[in-house]
């Protein structure tokens, strides 16, 4: 569990960081302002989109493993009440 929380704690301070530098790059690039805008604009949907896919990904696999175990007791019920005729 702690190694875990270290994880997601490393994983938040590169994003934190990379957010920062991105933001630092973007005020100081010499754009005019409504591209550093447009560019802007295109970093928060990305990430929303790559978090939206992440969900997605998680909760995809989650139905699976759920779909699975159920199929594993319904094959074990199955089995064990053919085993159990005699």
């Amino acid at each position: 569990m702690n190694s875990t929380q270290t994880y997601i704690t490393f994983n938040a301070a590169c994003c934190a960081a990379a957010y920062f530098m991105m933001g630092i790059s973007l005020w100081l690039a010499p754009v005019n302002i409504s591209t550093k805008g447009f560019w802007a604009m295109a970093i928060l949907f990305l990430t929303g989109s790559l978090v939206n896919l992440v969900k997605y990904r998680m909760d995809q696999r989650r139905e699976q493993e759920t779909v699975s175990k159920v199929e594993k007791a319904k094959n074990e019920k199955l089995l064990s009440e053919y085993v159990g005729k005699d």
